[in-house]
């Protein structure tokens, strides 16, 4: 888990300087300690699709699931930020 926390912070500190990036944030679950659970913010899908395609991110993610107790999941929503104002 240690070594799971640690690559997830690389990644992230790696991600946010890429063009697009505009949050890269990894969290532990706060209802089980053993799920990490990432939320991004990318400028568009083009910024998410060149994001996937960058050699580290493919390494991070084969290394991450060796490391896994199971399969990972990824969900990717689109989001609009809404003014309440």
């Amino acid at each position: 888990h240690d070594e799971m926390l640690r690559l997830s912070r690389e990644h992230c500190v790696r991600s946010r300087a890429e063009p697009g990036c505009v949050a890269h944030n990894v969290h532990v679950d706060a209802e089980d300690g053993s799920r990490i659970v990432f939320v991004e913010y990318w400028r568009d899908e083009a910024a998410l699709r060149a994001h996937f395609a960058v050699p580290e991110s493919r390494a991070f993610a084969k290394a991450l699931g060796g490391l896994a107790a199971a399969r990972p999941e990824m969900t990717v929503h689109r989001a609009e930020q809404v003014d309440l104002a």
